[in-house]
C-alpha cells in the first residue's frame, strides 16, 4: 500500500466501480469522494449508498460526499448513516453538503420546497453535530423540531466527521466560514478561489471565528492529454453534457485541461490560491477516465504536490 506524500493533498471522484476505488487506494492519494442525486436529467447513483461500497473497499484513505445535498433528507436518517459508517471506515468520512437547486425535479420528488433549500441546510448542519454527541438532545427548530431523542453509538471521530460545505455564490461562502469546517466550490478558476478564500475569511473575521483547522478544497473537473487542444475539447463535451450547456468558451476558466504541463501549471494556480485538498473528477467517459487518472498520477501530481505551502 503506497501512503501520499506530504504538501498538498490529493483526492479523486470516483464511481460505484469497488475495483476502481480499491485501485485507486493503492496510488499515493489521499481521498477517494462521490457525488449522488435523487432525480437529476443524468443517470447517477445516490451519495450515502456509493460512500457506504467506498467504506466497504477501503482501508486508508479519507472518503467524501462531493457533494450530499442535504436539505433533500431528514437530518435524523444521515446523523445515522453517517455515525454507522465513520465506525465501519474507522473514523475517515468526510461529509461535503451543499443546497443543490440546479435540478429543481429532485425538490419535488422529495417533497422539499425549492426555496428552503439555504434554510434547510443552515438549520441541519450544527442539528448534525449535536445528533452526532451520543446524547439525547431536543431542538427547537423550525424545519427539524425534535424532542428528547437520542443517536447512538455516535462516530468514530470524537465530533463526528468535517462538514465541509460546498456551492458557488456569496451565501455558500457564508455559510462555510459560520458553520462549515471547509469550503468546497466548483467550475471555479483560480483567481475566483482566491477570491472566495478572502471573503470566507472576512465573514469569519466579521463573526469572531478562528479558522485555524478549516479546510480548504477545491472540486476541479481535469483532462489530460499529449495534444492539449483535443484534451480541452473533450473536457467541454463531457461537461456540457452533464450540465446540458455549452462550456467550450468557459473551459480553460473553470477546468484544468490540456497537456500535463499545461494542467501541471492549472493545478498550481489553485495550490497558490489557497486550495490545500484538491479533489479531481475527470471530464471524460468511464474508458478515458482511467487514462486520464494514470497521466495524473504519472505526470501531474508529483510537480503540483512539490508546490511549497504557504501559511496563508
Amino acid at each position: 500500500m503506497t501512503a501520499p506524500s506530504t504538501g498538498v493533498k490529493v483526492g479523486f471522484v470516483v464511481g460505484s466501480d469497488p475495483t476502481r476505488a480499491a485501485r485507486l487506494e493503492q496510488q499515493p492519494i489521499d481521498s477517494l469522494w462521490t457525488g449522488g442525486h435523487i432525480a437529476s436529467r443524468n443517470p447517477s447513483t445516490e451519495a450515502m449508498m456509493t460512500l457506504a461500497r467506498l467504506s466497504a473497499v477501503t482501508e486508508r484513505v479519507r472518503l467524501g460526499t462531493a457533494v450530499l445535498l442535504l436539505p433533500l433528507y431528514q437530518p435524523a436518517i444521515i446523523a445515522k448513516q453517517v455515525a454507522d459508517l465513520d465506525r465501519a471506515a474507522g473514523g475517515r468520512l468526510v461529509l461535503g453538503v451543499g443546497a443543490g437547486g440546479e435540478y429543481p425535479q429532485e425538490f419535488r420528488a422529495c417533497q422539499v420546497p425549492l426555496h428552503e433549500r439555504g434554510r434547510r441546510l443552515d438549520e441541519a448542519v450544527p442539528l448534525l453535530r449535536r445528533l452526532w454527541t451520543a446524547e439525547e438532545i431536543t431542538h427547537g427548530g423550525p424545519l427539524y423540531p425534535m424532542e428528547n431523542v437520542r443517536i447512538h453509538p455516535g462516530p468514530a471521530q470524537p465530533n463526528g466527521p468535517p462538514i465541509v460545505i460546498g456551492g458557488r455564490k456569496i451565501p455558500a461562502m457564508r455559510r462555510a466560514a459560520l458553520i462549515g469546517d471547509g469550503w468546497m466550490p466548483y467550475l471555479y478558476s483560480p483567481d475566483r478561489y482566491a477570491a472566495s478564500v478572502r471573503t470566507i475569511r472576512a465573514f469569519a473575521a466579521e463573526a469572531g471565528r478562528e479558522l485555524g483547522d478549516f479546510e480548504w478544497y477545491a472540486f476541479v473537473f481535469v483532462n489530460v492529454g499529449k495534444d492539449g487542444a483535443a484534451a480541452r475539447r473533450a473536457a467541454a463535451r463531457a461537461l456540457g453534457g452533464a450540465y446540458d450547456r455549452d462550456l467550450s468558451a468557459m473551459i480553460d476558466r473553470v477546468a484544468a485541461a490540456g497537456t500535463p504541463a499545461e494542467v501541471t501549471r492549472r493545478l498550481r494556480d489553485f495550490v497558490s490560491a489557497g486550495v490545500r485538498h484538491l479533489v479531481l473528477m475527470p471530464a471524460a467517459d468511464p474508458e478515458g477516465a482511467d487514462s486520464i487518472v494514470r497521466s495524473l498520477l504519472e505526470d501531474v501530481l508529483p510537480a503540483v504536490r512539490a508546490e511549497p505551502l504557504s501559511n496563508g
